[in-house]
């Protein structure tokens, strides 16, 4: 049970940190070569992500009565939209006070999007059989060890894959 706890917890850290990476660099303008570059290694992570989960839904082996489910989990794992450019511009407006007071709201939104997405892990999770969850559980693991920082640093920032 520890384990499996273990796992959740993990899971819902790779949830929070992707939806923190895709928050940072969120005030570089889209005209520039620079922000293409940038553009296409999103639609490259979100083309690697979709192929995860494909991939872990053939592992899983679901049943008809799991659809739902797991289109429930796929839908919470969808990427959180970036800040509008409007918005962009309204926050170099600000004083540092107002960012700071925006950055909390930000954060506090972002705390409970991977509370939302945690309870509908854990929702799918409790759904699967023994067997179903041991491969979760695995490839989650094989997921979140290739996805962090030290992944990217060191395969010439490009991810696991």
């Amino acid at each position: 049970m520890k384990s499996i706890r273990t796992t959740l917890i993990a899971t819902a850290l790779m949830v929070g940190l992707t939806g923190l990476a895709l928050a940072q660099n969120t005030t570089a303008p889209t005209d520039t070569p620079r922000a293409g570059r940038v553009e296409k290694m999103r639609e490259h992570k979100a083309e690697r992500h979709t192929q995860h989960l494909t991939e872990l839904k053939s592992k899983l082996n679901l049943q008809a009565a799991q659809e739902p489910a797991w289109n429930r989990f796929t839908e919470s794992m969808q990427h959180p939209a970036r800040m509008a450019r409007s918005e962009r511009a309204n926050f170099e407006q600000m004083t540092t006070p107002e960012r700071l007071d925006q950055m909390q709201a930000m954060k506090a939104q972002r705390d409970a999007n991977m509370q939302q997405r945690s309870d509908t892990i854990k929702a799918f999770y409790a759904i699967l059989s023994a067997d179903q969850k041991q491969v979760f559980d695995q490839e989650t693991f094989r997921m979140m060890k290739g996805s962090g920082m030290h992944a990217t640093k060191h395969q010439g920032g490009h991810g696991h894959h």
